[in-house]
């Protein structure tokens, strides 16, 4: 992905996340905009402006942030402004939206496609056999789920497990965005081509994304397999090591250390 491409993007998005933010004040009853939100918007929009004309500068300084809202937002506070959200078409067909969960200023977060079947029956993010998987893989890091924090590009289910569709990508992207600032994680990993596809506006295949960091938003981003691609191909298999991989790499950028593992033959 170009620079230019990636600033358009990140520029677009700041302004879906602001606008969407402002409507919902609105649609809250709020008369008139909080002064604070006035000022966040106002530097938030003159630093993208600022960075689609910068020059851009050597590959080590495309993971600095990009300039966030002064005003800080709670993942609580995004929860309620969610509401029993409506946005898109899956709220009619959803049991349960599916925020999030884990460790509101984790290090780590990693970013699902949507919801599954178990996620929409409890309202909790990989509860399910590949929520196992992933467990699986957290605890191989040496890390339990409470350290991290665990999301999904969609909160709501799509039907029959189906990958969301661009508008509802669209949609609800602003509010993954809402939590990513609130976090601030030093990594983000994409579970799954869908995912990594959804954050990174790319169609490249996931084997030649994974093993290398992208950025989203001067955050370094490491896609690799969705812990249900792992179920189906075994847990000793050729893309189980590849996961591992791309996790050592994550450790190595948190400066954590890499347990030894062993391939059993």
């Amino acid at each position: 992905m170009s620079s230019d491409s990636n600033h358009h993007f990140s520029q677009s998005h700041m302004y879906a996340s602001l606008t969407a933010y402002l409507q919902d004040l609105q649609e809250s009853g709020i008369d008139g905009i909080p002064l604070e939100a006035e000022v966040a918007a106002a530097s938030a929009g003159t630093a993208a402006m600022r960075a689609s004309a910068a020059p851009q500068g050597k590959e080590g300084d495309r993971y600095e942030h990009l300039s966030a809202p002064e005003v800080h937002e709670t993942l609580e506070q995004i929860r309620k402004n969610l509401g029993a959200c409506q946005r898109c078409k899956l709220g009619a067909t959803r049991k349960n939206l599916v925020f999030g969960v884990g460790n509101p200023k984790a290090r780590l977060v990693f970013v699902g496609e949507g919801p599954g079947a178990d996620e929409d029956a409890q309202g909790e993010p990989f509860v399910g056999d590949a929520g196992k998987m992933l467990n699986r893989i957290i605890a191989a890091m040496e890390l339990k789920r409470e350290d991290v924090y665990i999301c999904n590009v969609v909160k709501c289910r799509p039907p029959q497990n189906r990958p969301p569709e661009a508008d509802e990508v669209t949609t609800c992207s602003p509010f993954l965005l809402r939590q990513l600032a609130s976090i601030k994680p030093e990594v983000i990993v994409a579970l799954g081509t869908s995912a990594a596809h959804a954050l990174l506006q790319t169609k490249v295949p996931i084997s030649k994304m994974r093993g290398k960091f992208h950025d989203f938003h001067g955050m370094p981003l490491m896609p690799t397999y969705h812990p249900s691609y792992l179920l189906r191909t075994g847990g000793n298999s050729d893309s189980f090591w590849s996961v591992w991989d791309d996790m050592t790499q994550v450790l190595r950028l948190l400066k954590l250390p890499v347990p030894d593992k062993i391939r059993k033959k």
